[in-house]
């Protein structure tokens, strides 16, 4: 299995932000997982959705959109675990 961190960022109070990634080979089996680096005990921070598009025959394209629950900034890492590499 290969895992990594592919990007960080901030999102501010209650701000939704859509990044990407691409050129990812055709045949891997990626996961995304999005966990907040800025502690606050209490609440869930952020939920994240994974959108894939088909960029080429050989490659995705993974879109990726952060909502920040919280009226504080959040610090993120999102993360890729490929199953079958």
């Amino acid at each position: 299995m290969r895992v990594g961190v592919q990007f960080t960022g901030t999102l501010q109070a209650n701000q939704t932000t859509k990044w990407y990634t691409f050129n990812w080979p055709q045949q891997w089996q990626v996961i995304w997982t999005v966990v907040p680096t800025s502690p606050r005990a209490g609440a869930p921070q952020i939920e994240w959705t994974v959108e894939v598009e088909r960029a080429s025959a050989t490659n995705i394209t993974y879109w990726i959109t952060i909502k920040n629950l919280t009226n504080v900034p959040v610090n993120i890492e999102a993360r890729y675990a490929v199953t079958n590499a």
